[in-house]
């Protein structure tokens, strides 16, 4: 017990550190945009636009294939995906289409799949892609089999829940609306060389800069070897504006079915700022403050306007409110698990080291492979960052198929992404996905590792189809069985 208590001061201060860079870093320019896109799929989109392509009663052919294709386009995280997996759930999407959504964005987007390549290997990259994608679409086809007759119920609910708009259509306002979300979204989170680098750079004077940047180095220290990011000037001034964002839009949003007030013109002003502040580039010199201007700031500034002209012009008073009701719903009942989840992490993070993992995940074992799997949970690092925290653990002797069971893993899955997923579908099928995550990540982990081994590819090939066939068949004999009661 005493050593507990004694330990109490530096777990309470690394989740406090790993909340404030979480917040800093990662809340802005990804979930922002994602809270808004979710709100304007649940506002805006009618039920039916949705169910053409990933319903339950869509063949799999298309349904399935056309959830992995809208993920692979979105740079994003566990945390960032899951409002926009409940904005198409909620509104209409069958559970095993959005779960294949769910895994695969994060698991095997573009991005992370050239990154991937470029930093670690082409074989590993397309490892990734093959495996995520045969695995996404498996467990989505489980998770739809095992909740079949919970989703059917689901669908009349949302049917009655929507009637109404899906009988006005989709606007061309608001598909353009939606659209231009998204670009915001890719502007703010892509790495390429056109959004992150500076077209003009110029210096504020502030003699005192470099002085708070080193007490903010001490309270939360910067350590890219272990994910930790650390707090920047720009940081505690985007997390000041987030704390204006969320008093203006308990005001402002609370009762919008009402009208929208000041509080509400506010809220979203401080949005609009708080996303160019965080699209700067802001770097303590000394002296002062060095801010660069470039192809992300210049990305997000024309989005926000484009988007002021569409919401003036081509969205109604009505559906104005019922985006921003969504979004704010949204933010109720998925922010605050996930500042829980991310200070829990933090705590963790004190006293789980990653030299525990690497003992243990240098062979291709199950043992070593679900390592992997459980360093990724628990650990949990933003999109695209696990990719060199990988390449610290290839150079330390981890085997490439537990690496390959941490790089599905640790993007798909954290604490608080667990937590959210649980109050948007339930325990009992968020625990059922989790399962089917770490075992289906495992097993990528065991066969790509076989192969680098030297385990026959053909062999491989027809073990992943036999098992991808035997799931087929289940599933078929399962359909004829509940056609009737279902």
């Amino acid at each position: 017990m005493g050593d507990l208590l004694s330990l109490l001061p530096a777990l309470i201060r690394g989740g406090l550190g790993n909340l404030a860079a979480y917040l800093a870093a990662h809340v802005l320019l990804c979930l922002l945009p994602a809270f808004c896109i979710a709100g304007a799929m649940a506002a805006l989109i009618p039920k039916e636009t949705i169910t053409r392509f990933l319903g339950r009663q869509t063949p799999k052919a298309v349904s399935y294939p056309a959830a992995a294709a809208a993920g692979s386009v979105l740079a994003v995280c566990s945390c960032t995906i899951v409002p926009l997996f409940a904005g198409i759930y909620r509104k209409g999407a069958g559970l095993g289409p959005a779960t294949t959504f769910l895994f695969f964005a994060p698991a095997a987007n573009i991005l992370a799949l050239v990154y991937t390549g470029g930093i670690i290997g082409v074989d590993l990259a397309v490892a990734r892609l093959l495996l995520s994608l045969t695995f996404a679409i498996g467990i989505g086809l489980i998770m739809a089999l095992l909740f079949r007759a919970d989703d059917s119920a689901r669908d009349r609910a949302t049917d009655a829940l929507f009637s109404a708009q899906a009988a006005a259509g989709l606007s061309r306002g608001a598909l353009a609306f939606l659209l231009v979300w998204i670009g915001l979204l890719l502007a703010g989170t892509l790495k390429v060389g056109l959004l992150t680098g500076s077209l003009w750079q110029f210096d504020l004077a502030w003699a005192g800069s470099a002085d708070w940047q080193a007490l903010l180095d001490r309270l939360v220290p910067y350590d890219a070897s272990r994910g930790e990011e650390g707090v920047s000037l720009q940081g505690v001034l985007l997390i000041g504006l987030l704390g204006g964002i969320g008093l203006s839009a308990r005001l402002g949003l609370e009762n919008i079915e009402a009208g929208a007030n000041g509080w509400t013109r506010l809220c979203l002003a401080l949005v609009a700022l708080t996303l160019l502040v965080a699209a700067l580039s802001v770097q303590a010199v000394p002296g002062g403050l060095r801010l660069g201007l470039g192809g992300k700031f210049l990305g997000v500034a024309l989005a926000l306007a484009v988007l002021a002209w569409l919401g003036s012009r081509h969205l109604t008073a009505e559906d104005r409110r019922a985006w921003l009701w969504e979004s704010w719903r949204f933010v109720k009942q998925i922010f605050p698990l996930l500042v829980i989840g991310v200070f829990v992490v933090g705590m963790i993070r004190v006293v789980l080291r990653p030299e525990w993992i690497e003992m243990v995940a240098g062979s291709n074992t199950l043992l070593g492979n679900l390592a992997g799997v459980g360093f990724g949970v628990f650990m949990y690092f933003p999109t695209l960052v696990e990719v060199p925290i990988a390449k610290m653990f290839l150079d330390l002797g981890m085997h490439r198929g537990p690496l390959l069971a941490y790089l599905m893993s640790d993007p798909e899955l954290s604490l608080q992404s667990i937590l959210i997923i649980t109050a948007i579908i339930g325990r009992t099928k968020t625990w059922t996905y989790v399962g089917l995550v770490a075992l289906f990540s495992a097993a990528a982990g065991l066969t790509y590792g076989a192969w680098v081994d030297g385990a026959p590819p053909l062999l491989l090939v027809l073990g992943i189809g036999g098992a991808m066939a035997g799931l087929g068949l289940l599933l078929a004999a399962a359909n004829r069985f509940s056609a009737k009661g279902v």
